[in-house]
């Protein structure tokens, strides 16, 4: 495939943006070469400005659970925007959309909206903070809930220190407060707690991780979590911004049988549009200005157009459970699929798989942290990313990030999908 234009386009957009890109992933440093430039996008299929149709294996990072431009996402945003794109005053949508999500989630009684999942993330660890009365929050290595100063910490010498900056532009005193785990690792956990007595607002874990490929929390990891949380009297924030109304209706928490205190969504919420929104029940919620004394605004937190795609989205997905299964299915079959042929060309691998989340990573043992994951063969990854794109396939392009299978994708694509794999594997060793 020839991607001429999409080379041009990156060499002028680098004179006016920084690195050519509004998000550092797209700019495929950690695979090489120049990005792709889409033009548009149709159910399963990118169409680049190159003229070359690719199967899509990201979904815009998750939110087109349906697929690209699906009709009812569409009409209902073209319908709404006829009628003013944003307000700065209440709609009644807001509140439809809000007793939706709230109906169709476990352990909520209320929602607010922001304008992305870092913003969500953000005003939940506020929340946290300002309900405990307390300042500290532990996260885990490898999980990423946006770029908000807090979140952007690695770990200090040893455990039970305190977390050093990651970015510059991260002050030392906002580090000092975020404590670093290790994911799948309860004594982590346990170590920064005892540390700490008393002095720790929240924990916030992607349930799922998908910042990391796929990684999945062991059954006792993570109803340790929670056991440990209610003992010490810490709240549990689950950042379901890539897994909220796409593990299934009610996100990680139904599928994985466990209650947050708080839980933060974006994604698919919006519909492909840019939103997010964090809830909790009702005697959190209450500490939310206006109600309360924690402040949290915006100007365009609860657009009509972000609502009204939001609304289409999680309206279908209400009605029609059984799209989750049929993710499901199709993700399973693209892992046997993919597994049969890296075994059959004795490539070290694993493939991490939850629902419509799915990663590969050349590494002969297992992935279920952030340091076992960065053991994987970047080059190999390297190769496998390209050959797959030469082919028609857009996968991430970056090993620490998961796939989002969309439902428009079809058997035949992944049937391709697996012969692609099959043609370029003696070329990854």
């Amino acid at each position: 495939m020839i991607y001429q234009r999409s080379s041009a386009l990156f060499v002028e957009a680098k004179k006016y943006i920084p690195g050519g890109v509004n998000s550092p992933v797209r700019a495929f440093k950690a695979v090489g070469g120049d990005p792709v430039f889409v033009e548009r996008a149709k159910g399963a299929y990118l169409y680049d400005v190159d003229g070359n149709k690719l199967i899509d294996y990201i979904s815009s990072w998750g939110p087109l659970i349906l697929g690209h431009a699906h009709e009812p996402v569409i009409n209902a945003v073209i319908d709404k925007a006829r009628l003013g794109t944003s307000f700065g005053m209440p709609t009644e949508i807001e509140t439809d959309l809000a007793q939706l999500a709230v109906s169709m989630v476990p352990n909520i009684d209320k929602i607010r909206f922001v304008n992305s999942g870092t913003e969500a993330c953000m005003s939940a660890i506020r929340l946290a903070r300002g309900f405990t009365a307390k300042e500290k929050i532990i996260k885990f290595a490898g999980c990423y809930h946006g770029h908000s100063d807090s979140f952007l910490i690695q770990a200090g010498s040893g455990a039970v220190t305190f977390g050093s900056p990651n970015s510059p532009g991260v002050t030392k005193g906002t580090a000092k407060d975020t404590l670093l785990a290790q994911y799948n690792n309860l004594d982590s956990v346990r170590t920064l707690i005892a540390a700490n007595k008393g002095e720790i607002a929240a924990v916030i874990i992607e349930p799922v991780a998908g910042n990391m490929g796929c990684i999945v929390p062991s059954d006792s990891f993570i109803k340790g979590l929670r056991k440990i949380c209610t003992e010490e009297n810490i709240l549990l924030v689950f950042d379901e911004v890539m897994t909220g109304f796409r593990l299934g209706r009610g996100g990680a928490q139904e599928a994985l049988g466990i209650d947050a205190d708080i839980v933060a969504f974006g994604k698919v919420i919006g519909g492909g549009l840019p939103v997010g929104a964090f809830a909790s029940r009702d005697e959190i919620m209450a500490y939310l200005a206006p109600e309360g004394p924690v402040y949290q605004a915006g100007t365009l937190s609860g657009n009509p157009l972000a609502m009204s795609a939001g609304l289409a989205m999680l309206t279908e997905l209400n009605n029609r459970p059984q799209i989750f299964e049929s993710l499901n299915k199709k993700t399973i079959y693209l892992h046997n699929g993919l597994s049969s042929v890296l075994e059959e060309q004795g490539i070290p691998y694993q493939i991490n798989r939850f629902g419509s989340m799915i990663s590969v990573h050349f590494t002969e043992n297992p992935v279920i942290d952030f340091n076992s994951s960065a053991k994987g063969n970047n080059e190999f990854f390297r190769k496998y990313f390209h050959g797959m794109l030469k082919e028609g396939i857009y996968l991430p392009p970056s090993a620490f990030e998961s796939y989002f299978l969309n439902d428009a994708i079809s058997y035949e694509d992944l049937d391709y999908t697996i012969e692609v794999l099959k043609k370029i594997a003696p070329s990854l060793v």
